[in-house]
């Protein structure tokens, strides 16, 4: 996983400091966002993507979102990894839904300054089962945040996204943004314990590292999100923690070190229905049950 900050630190501190890469290194050593790929230097971005709505976490990222038929007034949600929960990492299988949470998160603008610190109320989703997500409920709407801060929620898609799309790894945290595309899909992940399901594979340029876990993932052609960011493999090994390996359809297991990868988000808009209120029974929705 690209570690939350603290755990990176922690991990850098027992390995030595010649150890994992991919750590959360000072904002200067932070890589700067560039592009590798043809498809990329093709398409021209046809909205701006920038910080606004993006959040910083104690040691994560995410964003402020919304679904296609969000209203205003809704209670706003904040998306980040599973693997980012405040309470510690979930369970293979577990699904943790409707959990008491005060986390705080600090809402940046276009520039990533922070100008207003957002509170949650409730986890109403949290896996690391064929996903890596957690959303957070907040105590404020989305008409509220907007007239306090003037900063709208990013809209997630509802549509798979496609390889060769040019997209954007937004780092509330890091203030970074790396940029790169997709170079395809695997079939399965395995991480350690944990598997996830049609993950996307990033082209090289995405070198995310620790503390930029739960960035959305934007497409640059619609500025929407279709993916939030998870993992990596760091040294090359097989299939562990920090490492994970590509498993195709035929059990055919590969290992990229270096690569990193995100977990799509299409899928989640199905599972709210009106109100922002989850509802995992809902037609279409395919997101793991308790």
């Amino acid at each position: 996983m690209n570690k939350p900050l603290l755990a990176a630190l922690s991990a850098l501190a027992l390995a030595g400091l010649g150890a994992a890469p991919a750590v959360a290194a000072p904002l200067t050593a932070a890589p700067a966002a560039h592009a590798d790929s043809p498809a990329l230097k093709a398409k021209s971005p046809a909205v701006t993507v920038n910080f606004a709505g993006t959040v910083s976490l104690s040691d994560c990222s995410g964003s402020v979102i919304r679904f296609p038929n969000s209203a205003d007034s809704d209670p706003a949600l904040v998306l980040s990894n599973g693997h980012c929960l405040e309470t510690g990492f979930p369970d293979p299988g577990e699904v943790i839904t409707g959990q008491s949470s005060s986390r705080t998160f600090g809402l940046l603008n276009a520039s990533g300054s922070k100008i207003a610190t957002l509170r949650a109320n409730q986890v109403v989703y949290s896996t690391m089962t064929d996903t890596d997500i957690t959303i957070y409920r907040l105590n404020t709407t989305y008409a509220q945040i907007k007239s306090s801060y003037g900063i709208s929620p990013l809209t997630l898609s509802d549509t798979h996204p496609t390889a060769g799309t040019a997209i954007k790894v937004v780092s509330g945290y890091w203030k970074t943004t790396y940029s790169c595309s997709i170079d395809g899909f695997v079939n399965q992940l395995k991480e350690g314990d944990w598997t996830w399901k049609d993950s996307i594979r990033y082209t090289s340029s995405c070198n995310t590292i620790g503390g930029t876990s739960g960035s959305p993932v934007i497409d640059t052609s619609t500025g929407k999100v279709v993916a939030v960011n998870n993992t990596g493999n760091e040294d090359g090994e097989r299939c562990t923690v920090n490492n994970p390996c590509e498993v195709d359809a035929n059990g055919n297991v590969t290992v990229h070190q270096g690569t990193n990868y995100a977990e799509e988000t299409y899928g989640i808009p199905a599972c709210f229905t009106t109100g922002n209120k989850l509802n995992l029974s809902a037609a279409g929705c395919t997101l793991p049950k308790p």
